[in-house]
C-alpha cells in the first residue's frame, strides 16, 4: 500500500536529521526540534494562518544581547514577521523553544522581546507554553501581559478570542495541544493531582466546547472563548454557566448533579485559550479519545489493555462495512465512543441523501436521524467513566445516549442489568465494530465466564482430519481479545458483519491455529488489513508494540468446498509515527505529503468488490 509515497520516502535526509517544516533545510533531529520547534512551526502555519514567507527558522534570526551591539548574537528558534520582507523593524513575534524550565524560559523570552521590535513572545518547550505581549508605557517602562492565545495572521491582538463559529480552524495536531494542557494543569492546578481527576475536568470542558460548536450559528460569536483583557473570573463564570445551564441542563440524564468544573479561573483560561481557536467537532481524530489518552496515560489504561483507535482507522473500517439506516450497530468495548460517533455520521449522511430523493422536510430529517440514533446504536464498556463519556458524546452529537451501558461484555448476558438486556440481545445486530482490549498481562479467568465460549475451551488437532476440534476441557484463562471475537459473532445475526482490531499474532502463531479454524467454520472472511506498528505506539507514554490488523467477516457457515476471495492489504503508513507526530514528507517537487495508506484501503476494497460482482 506504499507505492504512492515512493518518491516522498526517497527524499528522506541523512540519518539523525529531519526536514525543517518552514525552510525545508535538513537539521539535526534533536528532541527540541521534534517535540517543540517543528510542532509550533506547523501550528503557526496550519492553525493560525501565518504564511511561511513571513516566518524564519533556518538560518535562525538573531537578536542583540544589548541595544548597543552591532552584532546580533542570540538565535531565535522561530521569528514571525508582519510581512515577507522579514526586516528587523517588522518583527512581530519571537518563539523560544529551549528545553528549559518555565522560569528560565520566560527570562530568556523577555530578553528577546526587550532586544527586538517583537510585540509578542511565545515560550513553548513541547510540554507547556506561555504567551506574552510587550507593552510600552509613556514613561518608558516596558511591562508584559499574559495572553490566553496568540492572534491569527491579520487579527488584532485586541480581538483574540472573538471568534465566530465559522472562523474556527480544524486542528493540525490536537494531541500536542492536549499534552500542553495536561502538563500545565498537572503542575499548576491546586487540589487535583491525579490524572483521572484532571481527565474528568478536561472532558467536562470538552463537552462545553462541543456543545457550543454545535449550537452556535455560523455568524455568531462562540461562548467558549477567552478575551484579551477579560478577567479570568468572568471567563470562568461564562464557562460554568455553559456547563451548568446548557450541557448539564439539556442532558441531566447523562451528567450528575455533582458533576462540576472545579479548576481555578487562571487554569481554565489557559485551557480555553488553547482550544478556542479550533473546531473540535471537525478534528481529523477523535478529540475525546485523544484527550482521554493524553490525560489518563498508561497507568490507568494500559493495565486494562485500552488503546483508542485512530480516527482514520475507524473511518476505514466503517467505510468497508458501510452500515445502512436501520442497521443495528454495536460496539461492545466502546471506550470513548469513536466507532459509534463516526458510524452515526456515516448513516446520517446516507439519510441526507434519502431526504433529498424523498423530499423530506428538515424537521422530518432531524426526527428520523434522532430515531435512528436512539433505536439502532448500542455501546457497552466496563469502565463507568468511559461509558459515561460515550453517553454524553452521543447525547450532544445527536441523541443515542439511551443505548450506552456500563457492563462487562464478556460476562453472561443474564448477569447484566435489565436495561442492558432489554436493549442489547444476542443474535440481534447487523454490524459490530470494535477494538477490544488486548495485551499479554490481562487474562480472563473463571469457569462461569469461559464456559460460555467455544474459544474458552481447549482445542485439539484431529489426527485423521488434521483439523482442530473443541474439547470439553476449559482453559485456565484466555486473553480478552480471543473471547471478544466470539462474543462479537454471538451478537450478530446470520448475515451480519464484524469489523474488529486484533493482534496479528492471532493469525500468525501456531498457538492460535484453533482460532482461525473456529473463524473459518462460522464466517466468510471478507478481508484482513495489516496495520503499521506505530498505530498504537503513541498511546500513553509507551503505548503498545503489538502489531495489529483489522479483520472483517460475515457471519454465515461457508458451503462445503466453497471458494471465495479474501481482501488482503498491508498499510505501511498510518499518518503518524511512534511519537504521535504526523508523518509528512516532501516529494521531488517540494509538495508535502502525509504518509497515510489507511484511507486508500476502503477505496481499494470497494473497487475489488465491484470487479468481483
Amino acid at each position: 500500500m506504499g507505492k504512492k509515497f515512493k518518491k516522498a520516502e526517497e527524499t528522506e535526509g541523512p540519518e539523525g536529521q529531519i526536514q525543517d517544516f518552514v525552510s525545508g533545510h535538513w537539521i539535526k533531529a534533536t528532541p527540541e526540534e521534534i517535540d517543540a520547534v517543528q510542532i509550533f512551526s506547523r501550528r503557526l502555519i496550519e492553525d493560525y494562518d501565518y504564511p511561511k514567507s513571513n516566518i524564519q527558522t533556518r538560518p535562525q534570526y538573531r537578536v542583540r544581547k544589548r541595544p548597543s551591539d552591532k552584532e546580533k548574537s542570540y538565535p531565535v528558534d522561530i521569528a514571525v514577521f508582519k510581512n515577507s520582507r522579514r526586516i528587523e523593524d517588522d518583527l512581530f513575534m519571537v518563539v523560544e523553544c529551549k528545553k528549559k524550565n518555565r522560569q528560565d524560559g520566560l527570562a530568556q523570552l523577555k530578553l528577546y522581546l526587550d532586544m527586538s521590535a517583537a510585540e509578542i513572545g511565545v515560550w513553548f518547550n513541547g510540554l507547556e507554553h506561555t504567551y506574552l505581549r510587550k507593552i510600552y508605557h509613556k514613561d518608558g517602562r516596558r511591562t508584559y501581559q499574559d495572553l490566553p492565545s496568540i492572534p491569527r495572521y491579520g487579527q488584532r491582538i485586541e480581538d483574540i478570542g472573538l471568534f465566530k463559529r465559522k472562523d474556527l480552524k480544524v486542528p493540525s495536531d490536537l494531541r500536542a495541544v492536549f499534552r500542553d494542557i495536561r502538563n500545565h494543569l498537572a503542575g499548576n492546578v491546586t487540589g487535583i493531582t491525579r490524572d483521572e481527576a484532571l481527565a474528568q475536568q478536561i472532558i467536562n470542558l470538552l463537552f462545553c466546547k462541543i456543545y457550543d460548536e454545535i449550537n452556535t450559528g455560523a455568524d455568531e460569536i462562540v461562548t467558549f472563548r477567552s478575551g484579551i483583557d477579560e478577567p479570568p473570573r468572568d471567563v470562568r463564570k461564562r464557562i460554568l454557566t455553559l456547563f451548568d445551564d446548557k450541557v448539564k441542563g439539556d442532558f441531566n440524564d447523562v451528567f450528575d448533579k455533582t458533576d462540576a468544573i472545579t479548576i481555578d479561573a487562571e487554569s481554565l483560561v489557559y485551557v480555553v485559550g488553547e482550544l478556542e481557536n479550533y473546531c473540535i467537532t471537525e478534528a481529523p481524530r477523535d478529540a475525546v479519545g485523544d484527550a482521554f489518552e493524553v490525560f489518563i496515560g498508561p497507568a490507568l489504561r494500559g493495565s486494562e489493555g485500552q488503546f483508542f483507535t485512530p480516527r482514520n482507522v475507524v473511518k476505514m473500517m466503517i467505510d468497508i462495512l458501510d452500515p445502512k439506516p436501520g442497521d443495528m450497530i454495536l460496539d461492545p468495548a466502546c471506550g470513548s465512543g469513536g466507532f459509534l460517533i463516526m458510524a452515526l455520521e456515516h448513516v446520517w449522511k446516507k439519510m441526507e441523501g434519502q431526504a433529498k430523493s424523498k423530499s423530506w422536510s428538515a424537521v422530518q430529517l432531524d426526527r428520523k436521524k434522532r430515531e435512528i440514533a436512539s433505536k439502532c446504536f448500542r455501546g457497552i464498556d466496563k469502565d463507568s467513566f468511559l461509558a459515561k463519556v460515550t453517553k454524553a458524546y452521543m447525547a450532544i452529537i445527536g441523541d443515542g445516549r439511551g443505548g450506552v451501558f456500563c457492563e462487562n461484555s464478556l460476562h453472561p448476558p443474564k448477569d447484566w442489568n435489565h436495561a442492558t438486556r432489554d436493549s442489547i440481545e444476542i443474535g440481534a445486530c447487523n454490524i459490530v465494530l470494535t477494538n477490544p482490549p488486548f495485551g499479554t498481562k490481562i487474562r480472563i479467568k473463571g469457569e462461569r465466564v469461559l464456559a460460555q465460549y467455544d474459544l474458552g475451551h481447549k482445542w485439539k488437532k484431529n489426527k485423521k482430519t488434521s483439523k482442530a476440534e473443541k474439547t470439553s476441557t476449559l482453559h485456565e484463562d484466555q486473553p480478552p481479545q480471543i473471547l471478544f471475537l466470539e462474543r462479537c459473532l454471538q451478537f450478530l445475526k446470520t448475515g451480519g458483519r464484524l469489523g474488529i482490531v486484533l493482534p496479528e499474532a492471532v493469525f500468525g502463531m501456531p498457538t492460535y491455529e484453533y482460532v482461525v479454524t473456529f473463524l473459518r467454520e462460522r464466517t466468510i472472511i471478507l478481508g484482513i488489513v495489516s496495520m503499521p506498528e506505530a498505530l498504537f505506539k503513541t498511546s500513553g507514554k509507551g503505548g503498545t508494540h503489538a502489531k495489529v490488523c483489522t479483520v472483517f467477516v460475515e457471519k454465515r457457515t461457508p458451503k462445503e468446498r466453497e471458494d471465495y476471495d479474501i481482501f488482503m492489504a498491508d498499510a505501511r503508513w498510518c499518518g503518524h509515527d511512534s511519537r504521535g507526530n504526523p508523518t509528512i514528507r516532501r516529494d521531488f517537487s517540494g509538495r508535502e505529503i502525509l504518509l497515510d495508506d489507511v484511507p486508500r484501503v476502503a477505496q481499494r476494497f470497494k473497487e475489488l468488490i465491484k470487479v468481483n460482482k
